[in-house]
């Protein structure tokens, strides 16, 4: 399994309006044509809202 790669996936979610869901998250990145890997991991984030992309990748980061 390849490692995610934080800056493409802070690409991927370039343009979303925060706060935002993890599944308005999911919904966003898909969109933008990530890849399994970005979305699997979104996909393990907790049910909550983000307010910026810095929460989004503290919380990715936490997962590992």
């Amino acid at each position: 399994m390849a490692k995610l790669n934080p800056v493409q996936l802070q690409k991927h979610l370039k343009g979303v309006d925060y706060p935002a869901t993890k599944q308005d998250l999911i919904d966003h990145v898909k969109q933008k044509g990530a890849d399994e890997e970005a979305i699997s991991a979104l996909d393990k984030l907790p049910d909550r809202e983000f307010k910026n992309p810095i929460e989004v990748s503290q919380a990715i980061a936490d997962l590992k």
